[in-house]
């Protein structure tokens, strides 16, 4: 019989739950036994939600993020926190946000703030983790509590569960060593913790543990695929038994370590590496299970489960109780229950599949692999009719879009200047100051914005209300700059709920759900829109907005959209045909967009691609394909303007320094970049690396309610000016500030300018 397992579930609740309860937490708004209480209630929801498996997961949940809770349950916390005293929970809120609740008594034991931990995305996925870490001093103390205590949770519940962990050999690859040491040489010191935990899961009568290990799907030197054989040769004799997760990507060089590996079972993601079952099967020991990711974890489209019965039904005759099957990864990265939405188009609907409706894929199959499909021949033909649908459907497939595709040639990408020539050209017409000051774009995203969209959504305030409201909003963005005296202005983006969302519904080709939320990190979730067909603008999107509040102020005010790549990567994306072909057809769209701006008199464009490394291939051998069209379809975006327009982009929160020469070929006027976390560390790319145009440092971490101090971000303007000339250095945060509030904001852009005018005073 084929066992049905799921590596993942997502954990913020179907309505958003956790995010609201943790926001209140941190407000001092409600106490810690509530936060932990609606852990609790989720945990006991989700696992119910999951009954019909043959084991569940335990320890996926996290209250921020996971590789965090791993680096609590080894001990590995950094220097800055570990003298704070009181609840563990607050402790990891200070390291993931730098610090936990509001409040004296919720915060006892935190002078007010830490420096929060580097933040980054989890692989190619928009969901970010908290960097581990380490320095050559680093030792490892287990804390299995976590785990143990919901493991304790699931069995009075009847789950028969399998606890998640994340594995030795990623833990150390996702770290970062502070200092100048060698991450793998603390390997020795980490297995002993992770023997420990599994011994103290062996005791708890665990018999499985899902240990991941998704860096498998990467590119390994020796030193790091000979480490994967000394930890699991430490682990062998554990009395529990380990299923090796991988998934994201295919094993490719790494497949044989993988099979030898004394582990007793190895997860293999089908819907990246469908390849490579058939050749796992067949060298795995004969004793082992191969659990098959059957059902894609990362996107919402149903599973042709007929197509799927084809070749897992050869697989189960070979394999029999040693076939598994499962998601290809966490259900983390998609929404929780279709059947919420009840305004979602029917047709596109019929098309689609979150969370629980996959794990009903899981049992459907499982069920014609251990029964036959005539005992599912209702659910087959149904799915069968679906998947016909959305292929010959005519709302899929636009020929005009598809014409104006093929007549893309070198001409659009290309400026009709160097930078050299064009930024003389900006100067004049802009007149800044040297260390030029901006933010990003967003401003606080008020109570009073929440409340006009939603009464506006909901029919109670009409078009010309909703418009009065919203620049009402935009004016007081405008105001507030001009008092902070910032150099370049943005209108403050009242108008939009998100920076992908926003586009998607005033482009054809697009659907939207109402409750379809993924985490990117901590309380954020983001509603990525579903891009079902060819992508075509049918008017303006922006442009009123921004000539509004350029009319409100003689200094320059950026136009703020966001870049094909970023909406992409941001968007549920069809599976019919190759990305690269939807990423040009909305660099298409965008274009039109940025145009129309010029047109309208706006010299200063800011086209966002924060997730142009988010897309990257795992593999560096994959890398230049995508960065080709990658590149190409945001200077397809950008490039159509007259060279006395200022084009400017924005990235956050990724590794830059290994792709800074396609970065470069973007041909930006100024790039804004996520630096202050990592105390400018990102750009050490430029001590060997000449960056020809303008630069934006992030000195304001807009993921932590710190307030930044004049000092402070003087001192890291001034480490940047070691790399790059100060005339082509801009001063920002490091990302937009719609998540803060007001009363954060004004001091840290204060701090922000004043530090602007010590910089300008330096180099008279």
């Amino acid at each position: 019989m084929v066992t049905t397992h799921n590596l993942g579930f997502p954990r913020i609740g179907a309505k958003r739950e956790l995010k609201f309860g943790l926001e209140r937490y941190w407000k001092g708004e409600s106490s810690r036994d509530e936060l932990k209480a609606l852990g609790a209630q989720l945990r006991a929801r989700h696992w119910s939600d999951q009954r019909e498996l043959d084991l569940a997961p335990v320890g996926d949940f996290a209250f921020y993020d996971q590789v965090l809770d791993m680096s609590f349950t080894l001990g590995n916390l950094p220097a800055r926190v570990q003298d704070f005293h009181g609840d563990a929970l607050d402790n990891a809120f200070r390291v993931a946000r730098g610090r936990s609740a509001t409040g004296a008594q919720a915060h006892a034991g935190c002078c007010g703030g830490v420096a929060a931990g580097e933040m980054t995305k989890w692989f190619d996925t928009n969901y970010h983790y908290i960097v581990p870490e380490f320095t050559a001093d680093t030792h490892f103390t287990l804390d299995a509590s976590r785990l143990v205590e919901q493991l304790a949770e699931a069995r009075a519940q009847g789950v028969n569960a399998k606890p998640v962990i994340v594995g030795p050999v990623t833990y150390l690859w996702l770290g970062k060593a502070k200092d100048d040491s060698d991450k793998l040489a603390l390997l020795p010191r980490i297995l002993p913790a992770y023997a420990a935990l599994l011994d103290a899961l062996a005791k708890q009568g665990v018999e499985w543990v899902q240990i991941d290990e998704p860096v498998l799907v990467t590119e390994l030197d020796d030193a790091w695929q000979q480490a994967f054989v000394t930890a699991y040769d430490a682990l062998k004799t554990r009395e529990v038994k380990l299923l090796l997760a991988t998934y994201f990507g295919q094993l490719q060089g790494n497949l044989d370590l993988a099979v030898e590996l004394p582990v007793n079972g190895l997860h293999i993601d089908a819907i990246n590496a469908r390849e490579e079952v058939a050749l796992a099967a067949q060298k795995l020991p004969a004793q082992s299970v191969l659990s098959v990711g059957a059902i894609n974890g990362r996107n919402i489209w149903k599973t042709d489960l007929n197509a799927a019965l084809e070749w897992l039904e050869p697989l189960a005759r070979q394999l029999g109780d040693r076939l598994w099957i499962a998601p290809s990864c966490s259900l983390l990265h998609v929404p929780v229950d279709l059947a919420s939405e009840q305004k979602l188009d029917a047709e596109i609907r019929s098309w689609l599949a979150f969370a629980l409706q996959k794990l009903d894929e899981v049992k459907v199959l499982a069920i014609a692999l251990n029964h036959g499909r005539e005992k599912v021949a209702a659910e087959l033909e149904a799915n069968a009719a679906a998947i016909a649908t959305r292929r010959n459907s005519p709302r899929v497939n636009n020929p005009a879009v598809k014409s104006a595709l093929a007549s893309i040639d070198a001409k659009l990408g290309n400026r009709k200047h160097d930078y050299v020539i064009r930024a003389p050209k900006q100067a004049a017409i802009l007149n800044l100051p040297a260390y030029p000051t901006t933010t990003i774009g967003s401003f606080p995203q008020t109570a009073e914005i929440r409340q006009a969209r939603s009464h506006f959504k909901a029919g109670a305030l009409d078009q010309a209300g909703y418009q009065a409201a919203m620049r009402k909003e935009i004016e007081r963005s405008v105001r507030e700059q001009e008092a902070l005296e910032l150099d370049v202005l943005v209108h403050g983006e009242a108008e939009r709920n998100d920076m992908v969302e926003y586009f998607g519904e005033q482009l054809d080709g697009y659907a939207f759900s109402q409750f379809g939320w993924v985490q990117s990190y901590g309380s954020r979730c983001v509603k990525p829109p579903i891009l079902f067909g060819d992508i075509s603008r049918p008017k303006a999107m922006t442009v009123e907005w921004i000539t509004y509040a350029q009319s409100l102020t003689n200094k320059p005010m950026k136009g703020m959209l966001t870049g094909p790549v970023t909406i992409l990567n941001w968007s549920f994306v069809r599976d019919d045909q190759p990305r690269s072909v939807s990423c040009y057809q909305l660099a298409l769209a965008i274009r039109a967009e940025v145009l129309d701006l010029e047109k309208a008199g706006v010299r200063v464009i800011q086209i966002d691609e924060a997730a142009l490394r988010e897309g990257l291939p795992l593999r560096r051998a994959q890398w230049n394909e995508y960065l080709r069209w990658a590149v190409e379809s945001f200077r397809i975006t950008a490039n159509g303007v007259q060279d006395e327009t200022q084009i400017h982009t924005h990235m956050c929160y990724s590794e830059f320094n290994d792709i800074i020469a396609s970065i470069a070929d973007m041909d930006a006027d100024v790039i804004t970049i996520e630096t202050s976390r990592s105390d400018m560390e990102l750009l050490d790319a430029f001590d060997h690396f000449n960056y020809p145009n303008e630069i934006g440092p992030g000195v304001y971490d807009i993921h932590s309610p710190n307030i930044p101090g004049q000092d402070h971000i003087v001192r890291l303007m001034q480490k940047a000016a070691e790399r790059i000339p100060a005339q082509r250095l801009w001063v920002n945060p490091d990302c937009g500030l719609k998540t803060r509030q007001w009363e954060e904001v004004i001091p840290a852009l204060t701090n922000m300018v004043a530090a602007a005018k010590t910089l300008r005073a330096q180099v008279q």
